[in-house]
């Protein structure tokens, strides 16, 4: 899919409204109307010429023209009737939703997206429809990494966590405190960086699995990872200068209230940091398909991103918050209740003490439980996640860049863009 011409790095984007095809003067004329050529020895024809078919010889008189009846309208023509006398091809202002009417015109839909600029419901059906017509390839993906991440947070919090008391026991000394302290975050830090690569693996391989989706072709789990291994490395250096620079740009606002020992200005330096820190997630949100499916380094794509994201930035961030927030309830409808139940397992072990001491939530019922739910819940979540924003990327491409004449070429679609009035066929 990364040779695919659909994913080619474009050149010059045509503006806002402007689609290829049209004239452009390669032809020699510049996009004006040809003019009449001339024959020879000079003679010119008349500006007026007759209708076809009542040619005439010069200096003749012409008979008056019987009167010409009106055209009827044809039944079901005019009103709610896509051919009729006023339409896009002769038809009246159809009912909402008809082709080429007040709804969406009619597009080629070769995968699990029409080719053409999408809405909301279409971004998200597309994400959900790709997850449930390739499961047999998303699924395993995020079941497998999500266990293996899973399995190992387990056994941090069970080893590494379980001798941290939630309130330090008196007369403990300062130095045994952060001793302790400093195991625990040495061992939030590792189980954060296993998550971080699990993510980064499952992001890759789903992106190549959306792009063969757009197209109407299946992938392979062996075809996911040999098309996302090369670029592995890449992405993982894109997620961690995205947020070390995000933790660079939050340090540097609080910073002087740190120093100055100011409380006011250490809070406005916080909420400085916030909307800047959400702007710059949202502008730079598309950089990981970019990479992923145009090879792109990592400079590249965030540029790439910052050039789609521009003028759509609010847009972007509605559907990109809309989707955490449908996925953080899905989560939440899965991952509570377990994460209850061995809470209350664990309270039944330990009794009311063991919330004190935190054993009530690092035996092995508690753990493994919340183990699950959250396995269960990424293995749905996560594909969705990657796939939105995917789709996010495709769609601003076909927007500014009409790559959905390259995509319906790539999907073997022929005729796509070059008559209106000819539906594409496959090829």
């Amino acid at each position: 899919m990364n040779d695919s011409p659909g994913w080619a790095v474009p050149g010059p984007s045509p503006s806002d409204g402007e689609r290829p095809g049209a004239s452009d003067g390669r032809d020699g004329t510049d996009g004006a109307p040809s003019q009449p050529q001339q024959p020879a020895g000079g003679q010119k024809w008349s500006a007026e010429q007759p209708p076809p078919g009542e040619w005439s010889s010069p200096g003749a008189p012409q008979a008056p023209k019987p009167p010409q009846p009106q055209p009827q309208p044809q039944p079901g023509a005019g009103w709610g009737s896509y051919g009729g006398p006023q339409g896009p091809q002769g038809g009246g202002y159809g009912y909402p939703g008809g082709p080429g009417q007040w709804g969406k015109p009619p597009a080629a839909k070769p995968g699990v997206i029409p080719l053409r600029p999408l809405d909301l419901g279409e971004i998200l059906d597309g994400a959900v429809a790709t997850v449930r017509s390739h499961w047999r390839s998303v699924l395993p993906i995020t079941l497998v990494v999500a266990t293996v991440v899973q399995v190992i947070s387990v056994l941090v919090q069970k080893y590494a966590l379980a001798g941290v008391a939630v309130t330090p026991e008196p007369g403990a000394d300062l130095q045994d405190v952060l001793d302790t302290l400093g195991g625990a975050m040495t061992a939030l830090v590792a189980d954060g960086f296993i998550q971080l690569i699990g993510t980064i693996i499952t992001t890759a391989m789903v992106t190549m699995i959306f792009s063969r989706a757009v197209l109407g072709q299946g992938s392979t789990i062996g075809q996911a990872w040999r098309e996302a291994r090369p670029r592995l490395l890449h992405l993982l250096g894109l997620t961690l200068l995205m947020g070390l620079g995000g933790a660079a740009l939050v340090a540097v606002l609080l910073l002087p209230g740190i120093l100055l020992r100011n409380i006011g200005l250490g809070l406005v330096g916080g909420f400085a940091a916030l909307p800047l820190v959400l702007w710059l997630g949202i502008k730079f949100s598309l950089a990981s398909p970019a990479l992923m499916l145009e090879k792109a380094g990592v400079v590249t794509s965030l540029r790439r991103s910052s050039r789609l994201v521009q003028g759509s930035w609010w847009r972007i961030f509605g559907i990109t918050a809309l989707t955490g927030l449908i996925t953080t309830f899905v989560s939440a409808v899965i991952v509570y209740p377990l994460t209850a139940l061995g809470l209350a397992i664990g309270l039944a072990d330990s009794g009311v003490g063991g919330l004190e001491n935190g054993t009530a939530a690092t035996g092995w019922a508690p753990l493994i439980l919340a183990a699950v739910g959250a396995v269960i819940a990424q293995t749905i979540t996560m594909p969705i996640q990657a796939g939105v924003t995917v789709l996010l990327y495709v769609d601003q491409r076909i927007r500014r860049e009409a790559l959905d004449l390259e995509l319906a070429r790539a999907a073997g679609l022929e005729n796509y863009g070059s008559d209106p009035a000819a539906p594409p066929t496959g090829g």
